[in-house]
C-alpha cells in the first residue's frame, strides 16, 4: 500500500438545505487494532452544530499518511434543542481508518460559512494531527484529548464572567487548549492551562465565533515508535525547561456563543436554572459497561421560569426523560447503552438548563466504558461535623487490592483492618468537593482503583466508590470551610489516620487561638504574627517536619503570585522566629506584610511531613536542604507523603496616616516653633467664630419665641 497522500472525501447530509448555518463541531479519536503489516485501525468520532435544520456538510482530506477505506458510520442527530425563534441541532459520525504508523496523519475539513457572527467569521476549518506510533508507557497509539459543547450557548451580556470548558485526556497526559486562528477576542482572554474563557470586558450582543484546538503532552519523558522500529523523544511537560514543547496529538473544538441582551439580574436558582445534586460536577468521571444501561441524573432548579428542557451533547442512542418535581426543580434522566464499538471509549457529555430566556452554565463529564461494570461495594458514610468517614466491606469486593485504592487525591491513601476498609478526611482535604444543592451543601469525594504506570495488563476489576455527606445551609458546620480552615484529616496505610491544625494565635504563649469566627483575620503591617502547626497522631513515636510554607495573595499553594518563606525545610525570611516545642508543634511567629499591588490578603500554605521517630534517612532527619548540599536517598516507609495546609485569610487593616514626624525615643512628636504659632492663632480664630456664633444663635431663638407668643 502506497504513502503517498489520498484525498477521501466523506460528504453526507441530514437534510438537503444549504451550507450555512454552521456553528461548530468537536473531534475525538481512539486506537482500535493494530495488524502485522503495520496499519493502525484509527476510530473518529465528530460531531457537528447546526443553527437551523441538521445540516452538515463535510469533506474530510486525510493528509501525511496511507489512510486505506473509509468505514463510516452515521451521521445521527443525537440532539435538537427548540429555543426562542431558533432550532439548533447536533449530529455525530463515527469513522474507522486504517492508517500507516511511519508518519503522522493530519484529518482536515473546511468549508462555509459560520452562522452570522459580531466578528464575520465566515469559512470555517477543522484539522485533526494524529501520531499512531506506539507510546513507551501505555504500549498503545496515543489518545486524544476529549472535549465537546452544547449546540446553543447563550448568555445574557452582563452575566457572562467565564466559561470552562472540559479538557480530559484518556491517557493521563497534560491538555492545554490554544486558539486556530490568529485572530484573538479582544475581551475575552484563553487560560490555556484550565481551557476556560474569561471576560475581561463587554461582549457585543450577537454571535461570537470560538475556533480552539486542544494538545496533549506527556507529564513524563516517552518514546514513540513507528512500525519500522523508528523512535522519537518526548519530553515530559515542563514551559520553564521548553517553552515551546511538541504536542503528541490536536483536536479541534469549534463553538459560537450567543451574547443576548443585558438582563436585570443574573441569580442562579432565579433569573437562570441553578444545578442541585446529585447533578455531576465539571469534569467528573463515570463508568460505563458494554451492554449495561447507564444513567446520567441531572437536576435544577430556577424560581424565576419554569425549566423546559436540559441540551446534551451526547453519544448516539442516549435517551432523555424528563420530571417536574414542583418547586421550581426538574429532573433529567439520561440513559445510554454502549455497544461493542463504544468499548475503551471516553465518551464526553456535556449539559444546560433551558428556560424559555436562559440557561444554566454548562458543565461536562465523560463516560468511560469497559467491558464489564465497576464495582461499587457495600460501605458506610459516617458524616460527621468536620469530616468524613467511609467503612467498605472487603467482602463486597473479592480480590480487589487495597493498594490500588485511592482517594481523589491520590496522596491519601486508605487503611485497613481483616474486614474492612477505611478512609477519614476533612472536609477539605484528599479532593473533596463542595457543591451547593439549594438548602443543603454537599461534600463529596469517591474510592476509585488504579492501575500501576506503564502497566500493559490488569487481572483486577475496576473499582468506583462514590460516596458525600450534606449539611443544612442553616447549621453550623465546623469546617469553616469559607475562611477558617478546620483540622486536615489524613489516612495512610503506614500512619493510619492522623491530622493537622493550623492555627493564628494571639500572643507569643501560643495558648489562645484566634476565633475562628473572626475570620478573616485583621493585622497591622510590622506587627508579629504568631502561627502554629500541630500534629495529631495516635502512633506514639513520630515527629512533625515543616518542609516548606509560603504566602499567596489568594487561596492556592499553586498561584503565580506567592513569597517564599520557608523553602527545603530552610527558613528564608528573616523576622521569622521558631518557638522550641515538643516534636510534634511548630509554633512560629512571623512580621505581618502584604504584596505589592492590589492585593490586600494573605494566605499561608506549608508543606507538612510526619516521620517516624529516630529514622536517621527520613525527610525530618535531613533537615534544611540549601542548594549546595547533595540530598540523601529517603526511607519513604518511615514517613508519610506531602500534604499541603493553608490557613487564612490575613487582611491588612486599613490605617489613617496623620501628618506628623514620630521620633523612635518613645514616641514623642516633635513640632516646630513656626507650625506651634500658627497652630495657636488657628485654635484661637476657631473659638471667637464659635463664640458669635452662640450669640447670634440665642438672639435669634429669643426672636423667635417673641414671635410666637404674639401670634396666638
Amino acid at each position: 500500500m502506497t504513502r503517498t497522500a489520498l484525498l477521501l472525501l466523506v460528504s453526507f447530509a441530514l437534510t438537503v438545505g444549504p451550507a450555512r448555518g454552521f456553528f461548530g463541531g468537536s473531534m475525538t479519536f481512539t486506537p482500535g487494532n493494530r495488524y502485522p503489516d503495520g496499519l493502525v485501525e484509527m476510530h473518529f468520532y465528530f460531531r457537528e452544530s447546526s443553527r437551523g435544520l441538521c445540516v452538515s456538510h463535510l469533506g474530510w482530506t486525510c493528509e501525511n499518511a496511507t489512510c486505506g477505506d473509509i468505514i463510516q458510520t452515521g451521521p445521527e442527530m443525537t440532539d435538537e434543542a427548540h429555543m426562542v425563534e431558533s432550532l439548533s441541532c447536533q449530529s455525530e459520525v463515527h469513522m474507522i481508518a486504517n492508517v500507516s504508523s511511519n508518519a503522522p496523519l493530519i484529518l482536515s475539513n473546511s468549508g462555509c460559512c459560520w452562522e452570522d457572527n459580531v466578528h464575520g467569521v465566515g469559512e470555517w476549518s477543522l484539522q485533526a494531527h494524529v501520531d499512531t506510533g506506539r507510546r513507551s508507557d501505555t504500549q498503545s497509539p496515543n489518545r486524544s484529548p476529549v472535549s465537546a459543547a452544547i449546540p446553543f450557548i447563550r448568555i445574557p451580556q452582563n452575566c457572562f464572567q467565564s466559561l470552562h470548558l472540559l479538557a480530559h485526556d484518556p491517557d493521563g497526559d497534560v491538555v492545554r487548549c490554544k486558539s486556530a486562528t490568529s485572530s484573538h477576542h479582544p475581551n475575552v482572554h484563553l487560560d490555556e492551562d484550565s481551557c476556560t474563557l474569561h471576560r475581561t470586558g463587554l461582549l457585543d450582543v450577537g454571535l461570537h465565533v470560538f475556533e480552539l484546538v486542544l494538545e496533549d503532552y506527556p507529564v513524563s519523558e516517552i518514546t514513540v515508535t513507528n512500525s519500522d522500529g523508528v523512535s522519537s523523544v518526548k519530553d515530559a511537560f515542563n514551559l520553564t525547561v521548553n517553552s515551546n514543547p511538541t504536542a503528541l496529538s490536536q483536536v479541534p473544538l469549534q463553538f459560537g456563543v450567543e451574547i443576548l441582551a443585558p438582563v436585570q439580574s443574573c441569580v442562579p436558582g432565579v433569573d437562570k436554572p441553578s444545578f442541585l445534586t446529585p447533578t455531576s460536577l465539571q469534569g467528573d468521571v463515570h463508568h460505563a459497561a458494554v451492554g449495561h444501561a447507564h444513567e446520567i441524573l441531572l437536576r435544577a432548579k430556577s424560581s424565576g421560569s419554569s425549566i423546559i428542557d436540559f441540551q446534551v451533547s451526547q453519544p448516539f442512542n442516549m435517551s432523555k426523560t424528563l420530571r417536574d418535581e414542583g418547586h421550581g426543580v426538574t429532573m433529567a434522566t439520561l440513559t445510554w447503552t454502549p455497544q461493542e464499538r463504544d468499548l475503551h471509549r471516553h465518551v464526553p457529555v456535556c449539559f444546560t438548563a433551558e428556560t424559555l430566556h436562559s440557561q444554566s452554565e454548562m458543565r461536562c463529564i465523560v463516560v468511560v466504558v469497559a467491558r464489564a461494570r465497576v464495582l461499587t461495594g457495600d460501605a458506610e458514610v459516617i458524616c460527621g461535623s468536620d469530616r468524613i468517614s467511609i467503612v467498605v466491606n472487603k467482602a463486597s469486593m473479592e480480590g480487589i487490592d487495597q493498594n490500588l485504592l485511592q482517594l481523589r487525591d491520590p496522596t491519601c491513601s486508605l487503611s485497613s483492618n481483616d474486614t474492612h476498609i477505611l478512609g477519614t478526611m476533612s472536609l477539605n482535604t484528599c479532593g473533596t468537593t463542595v457543591e451547593d444543592s439549594g438548602d443543603f451543601m454537599v461534600f463529596k469525594n469517591e474510592i476509585d482503583s488504579f492501575e500501576t504506570r506503564n502497566a500493559v495488563i490488569t487481572r483486577r476489576n475496576q473499582v468506583k466508590i462514590g460516596f458525600s455527606c450534606q449539611y443544612p445551609k442553616l447549621a453550623s458546620v465546623s469546617s469553616h470551610y469559607v475562611n477558617h480552615k478546620s483540622d486536615y484529616i489524613f489516612t495512610e496505610s503506614s500512619f493510619g489516620t492522623f491530622g493537622y491544625s493550623f492555627e493564628v494565635y494571639t500572643d507569643n504563649s501560643f495558648s489562645s487561638r484566634v476565633d475562628p469566627n473572626l475570620y478573616p483575620v485583621e493585622v497591622k503591617l510590622m506587627e508579629m504574627l504568631y502561627m502554629g502547626v500541630e500534629a495529631h497522631s495516635a502512633l506514639p513515636k513520630v515527629r512533625l517536619f515543616i518542609e516548606s510554607c509560603r504566602a499567596t495573595p489568594e487561596d492556592n499553594p499553586y498561584s503565580a503570585v506567592y513569597y517564599d518563606i520557608i523553602k527545603d525545610g530552610c527558613i528564608l525570611d528573616e523576622t521569622v522566629k521558631v518557638y522550641p516545642g515538643d516534636s510534634m508543634k511548630y509554633d512560629f511567629e512571623i512580621q505581618a506584610f502584604k504584596f505589592t499591588g492590589l492585593f490586600d490578603e494573605v494566605y499561608i500554605s506549608c508543606s507538612v511531613i510526619l516521620c517516624a521517630e529516630g529514622s536517621p534517612n527520613s525527610r525530618c532527619a535531613q533537615g534544611c536542604l540549601s542548594q549546595t548540599l547533595a540530598r540523601r536517598r529517603r526511607d519513604l516507609n518511615q514517613e508519610t507523603a506531602r500534604h499541603f495546609i493553608i490557613q487564612g485569610p490575613l487582611r491588612v487593616s486599613r490605617e489613617t496616616k496623620h501628618a506628623v514626624d514620630a521620633s523612635d525615643n518613645g514616641g514623642v512628636v516633635r513640632i516646630s516653633t513656626s507650625t506651634g504659632v500658627f497652630a495657636g492663632l488657628f485654635i484661637i480664630t476657631i473659638i471667637v467664630l464659635v463664640g458669635l456664633l452662640v450669640y447670634k444663635a440665642k438672639k435669634s431663638r429669643g426672636l423667635d419665641r417673641t414671635h410666637l407668643l404674639s401670634s396666638f
